[in-house]
């Protein structure tokens, strides 16, 4: 295999639609355009969520399937789409099933991802998840590159998260927008502390130079 460009947001959307669906629905799969789109769509199971248009999704269709990621069926009525992401990234059915979830869930823990892929393919347990996991992380430029990477710890968190590559590097902080909120409040913080500080400290002043004035009328000295 050979590297692939980056995929965008909509693009693995698909593509982990495109895999759940077939593990979950297989009577209605391969998917028509309209089922895709609402799978991208929906709100369960999904973050960040989408609000993509037909042709929005279309768009990303054409372009996975530049890349055979996607290939096209012709049914009776209407045009059908499925993935072809195994043989192209060249991972077995459970990478695929981890894929698929770290493209429509986000970072996960190996716990997680665990649950997560119950319907796609059921692990023994969170070692077999971790094996594989780490065998797409340990991949070289000859086999196309690593496909996921295990992110560090952020606070509070017991277990490590992974996510995909598909994408490209991964920016923990577009990933976690609480990390980000957490530092505009912290500078609201700062800023609030700082004013207060200034304030007391004007009544401070105001406060020793009135006992000042009182200790001239008192005749009494002012250290």
């Amino acid at each position: 295999m050979t590297n692939l460009a980056p995929l965008s947001l909509l693009e693995t959307r698909v593509l982990g639609v495109l895999v759940e669906k077939q593990r979950t629905v297989a009577d209605t799969y391969p998917l028509s355009l309209n089922a895709l789109t609402a799978g991208c769509n929906q709100k369960n199971n999904r973050n960040p969520l989408t609000d993509a248009s037909d042709a929005q999704v279309q768009a990303a269709v054409d372009s996975l399937r530049g890349r055979n990621l996607v290939i096209e069926s012709s049914g009776a009525r209407v045009t059908r789409f499925a993935h072809n992401i195994g043989r192209v990234l060249g991972v077995p059915d459970q990478a695929v099933a981890l894929l698929a979830v770290l493209m429509l869930r986000g970072p996960q823990t190996a716990a997680e991802l665990r649950i997560g892929t119950e319907r796609m393919h059921r692990f023994a347990d969170t070692s077999s998840v971790e094996a594989f996991l780490e065998e797409m992380a340990q991949r070289t430029s000859q086999d196309g590159a690593p496909l996921v990477a295990k992110l560090a710890r952020g606070p509070g968190e017991r277990e490590a998260r992974w996510a995909h590559l598909l994408s490209g590097p991964v920016d923990v902080r577009q990933l976690d927008p609480g990390a980000a909120a957490a530092d505009h409040v912290g500078l609201a913080d700062i800023g609030a502390l700082r004013a207060q500080q200034a304030q007391l400290a004007a009544e401070v002043a105001d406060l020793r130079a009135k006992l000042e004035r009182m200790a001239q009328r008192l005749g009494m000295g002012w250290e």
